[in-house]
C-alpha cells in the first residue's frame, strides 16, 4: 500500500470545476458565528460538489482569514451569496422548489439514515448556529427536521461535523 499524489487522485482545476454538473443541494448556513466552521463547509462542498452555498445572518463571508485557513481555496470552487434574513433566502428557494431541510433536533425530527430525498428534486440543507441551532422563525418553513442519532454524553456534534455527515449522506443518494 501508498499513498497515491496529487497528480494520481486525478482533481480538476477551478476552472473545470465551475463547468461539472453539480449535485442539486444547496447548503445554508445560519448564524455561523466560527469562520472556521464556514471554511470547513465549503471545502466539504467543494468535496462533494454542492451547488451553492447561502451565508445567512452573522456568519462570516470571504474573504476572511479563518475561512481561508479551512477551506484551502473552496472559496473560488463553490458558488456562493450572502444574505441578512435566512427567511428571505428559504422563501425564495421553497419558490423555486426547492425540499427545505433543517438540521435540528426537534419534537419532530426523523434519523438523518431516514431522511427522504428524491433525485428528481432540489435540495436545501439548513444548519444553524453552534449554540442557538436554527432560527426559531424557520421551523414553520422545514420541509423536513433530520437529526444525526448520537450515543454519548453530548448533545450534538460540531457543525462543520455535523455539516460533512450530512452532506455525505444526502449526496450518496445521487451517484
Amino acid at each position: 500500500m501508498r499513498k497515491l499524489s496529487l497528480q494520481e487522485l486525478g482533481r480538476v482545476d477551478i476552472d473545470a470545476f465551475k463547468t461539472l454538473d453539480k449535485i442539486p443541494i444547496v447548503v445554508v448556513l445560519d448564524n455561523i458565528r466560527s469562520a472556521h466552521n464556514v471554511g470547513s463547509f465549503f471545502r466539504t462542498a467543494d468535496a462533494f460538489k454542492i451547488e451553492h452555498i447561502y451565508l445567512c445572518g452573522i456568519t462570516a463571508q470571504p474573504p476572511h482569514r479563518e475561512i481561508t485557513k479551512t477551506a484551502i481555496g473552496a472559496t473560488e470552487s463553490v458558488a456562493w451569496s450572502y444574505t441578512k434574513d435566512i427567511v428571505d433566502i428559504v422563501n425564495d428557494l421553497k419558490s423555486r422548489d426547492y425540499h427545505i431541510i433543517g438540521i435540528e433536533q426537534t419534537d419532530s425530527s426523523i434519523p438523518l439514515s431516514e431522511i427522504s430525498t428524491n433525485e428528481n428534486c432540489m435540495h436545501a440543507l439548513i444548519f444553524g448556529n453552534e449554540v442557538q441551532g436554527l432560527s426559531d422563525a424557520l421551523l414553520p418553513l422545514l420541509d423536513q427536521a433530520v437529526e444525526i442519532p448520537q450515543y454519548g454524553t453530548k448533545h450534538s456534534l460540531n457543525v462543520s461535523v455535523c455539516g460533512g455527515i450530512v452532506m455525505w449522506e444526502v449526496t450518496k443518494r445521487f451517484l
